[in-house]
């Protein structure tokens, strides 16, 4: 219920009101209401052998303003929701950032875009410490600041929908710097929380924080030298714009000598802080595609086009993989493998959590079909088997989520998109467990079988 109880608005509720942005005009208002549902949701994690559960806590459903004025029952839910979670056996893992940025701070300075962010955003973590680190132990900053500066500075799909004219259809923004000033700005409120616990509360609460990046395995399409160094560009400023700082204190050297100017330097002090700000990263990945060195160089200058890469689903006439509902979900087992090996090769084999992987259906099924995803389990198992691959052979992987529970509002396909392994009616909030659901019961109960 994103408007009861005294939570403020985030740029999302605005954003998702412009006529014909989401399809059939859908919000996010109520979704699956887990606000007055989660003793049901937590029920049915129990039954499903589950043992953690991945949930986000509302910015502003804390401070309604962003700043400033505690709002209690906003505190009361985030209470209760954690005590039923530690009751029924099951770990909290709680994520303090994920899309949804007060709006009354996007209104009053501008958001990420304003170095006033950091502090605003290290007080509200530090608050949750606080206040419900006696009983969480696992902390994670944000969920894949990437897309948040990439989708919401450098096209504009995304809130609060900024871009230059040419790349993306916005009425303000500007392509070519604010991405990388909005994600300079995310750094550094990620490291300013870190340093936070770490400061005050880490050493009397013992548990550990970190934070989500995306990243999507982008494969040479030829051997050629040059497929070769597009396809490292394209992870160097993927997943290399985030984690390279936080490992080695500085942007990926491509980013550098392509971005230039625009981008923006750490200072010293910034680096102590931003440097090795994480005790454990967590990785969400879906799919993978092939890349190859463009034929012509972009005109308009973004983030996205800084990258001079070219994007290929198919090689020799052979899809990547089976597509997904969405449109950039291609199933690719073999990516997963990949993208975890090649963090633990290039950035020092950092504790990793697969903290998102899924695929989703039409959000137009219907019962009962939709309880028969055999194709979501064949992708669960493909995956799953890559990943044990990858950690038998040294990856430092210690956790799986699967993204996600239930069917819910998928930002900008609303309710075009089921990625639940619980199928919910809309109208009614009704939940049915789907065949994958009963896969992961049926695995867990083997997996603890043999412990």
């Amino acid at each position: 219920m994103a408007d009861k109880d005294g939570r403020g608005p985030s740029i999302w509720d605005v954003f998702v009101k412009t006529p014909g942005r989401i399809p059939g005009n859908a919000t996010g208002e109520v979704t699956v209401d887990q606000y007055h549902r989660y003793q049901d949701d937590i029920r049915l994690m129990e039954f499903l052998n589950f043992d953690a559960y991945r949930f986000s806590i509302s910015w502003s459903r804390i401070f309604p303003n962003g700043t400033g004025e505690v709002n209690p029952k906003g505190v009361a839910y985030y209470n209760r929701l954690i005590d039923a979670m530690i009751a029924r056996g099951i770990t909290p893992y709680a994520n303090l950032f994920h899309y949804d940025l007060p709006q009354a701070l996007e209104e009053e300075f501008g958001g990420w875009r304003s170095p006033k962010v950091v502090k605003a955003f290290a007080d509200f973590a530090d608050f949750c410490f606080k206040t419900y680190g006696d009983r969480v132990k696992n902390w994670m900053t944000m969920n894949e600041p990437r897309v948040v500066a990439a989708l919401g500075y450098d096209t504009g799909f995304f809130a609060p929908g900024r871009c230059s004219k040419p790349i993306g259809n916005c009425t303000t923004g500007n392509s070519a710097t604010e991405p990388y000033i909005v994600a300079h700005h995310l750094i550094l409120s990620h490291a300013a929380a870190v340093h936070r616990y770490r400061e005050r509360y880490q050493a009397k609460q013992h548990g550990r924080i970190g934070i989500l990046l995306d990243f999507v395995w982008y494969e040479p399409l030829t051997r050629g030298l040059t497929d070769q160094y597009a396809a490292q560009r394209a992870r160097d400023f993927h997943i290399g714009w985030f984690l390279h700082p936080i490992v080695y204190g500085e942007y990926p050297k491509t980013m550098q000598e392509i971005v230039g100017d625009r981008l923006p330097k750490f200072t010293k002090r910034e680096i102590k802080i931003v440097k090795a700000s994480m005790d454990f990263l967590g990785v969400n990945h879906y799919t993978s595609y092939y890349i190859k060195h463009p034929s012509q160089p972009e005109k308009d200058i973004g983030y996205q086009n800084d990258w001079q890469v070219e994007f290929v689903y198919e090689k020799n006439g052979v899809p990547i993989g089976e597509r997904a509902n969405s449109d950039w979900l291609y199933d690719v087992p073999w990516g997963i493998y990949k993208a975890v090996t090649y963090i633990k090769e290039r950035y020092g084999n950092p504790t990793m959590i697969l903290s998102e992987n899924g695929m989703d259906d039409p959000g137009s099924l219907k019962l009962p079909q939709a309880l028969f995803d055999t194709t979501r389990i064949n992708y669960y198992r493909s995956y799953l088997k890559e990943l044990k691959k990858a950690i038998d052979d040294g990856a430092n992987v210690t956790g799986y989520f699967a993204w996600s529970l239930v069917d819910n509002f998928e930002w900008r396909l609303g309710y075009t998109a089921r990625f639940g392994i619980v199928y919910v009616n809309f109208n009614t909030l009704k939940r049915w467990p789907k065949m994958s659901a009963y896969w992961f019961k049926n695995l867990l109960e083997k997996n603890r079988s043999l412990h």
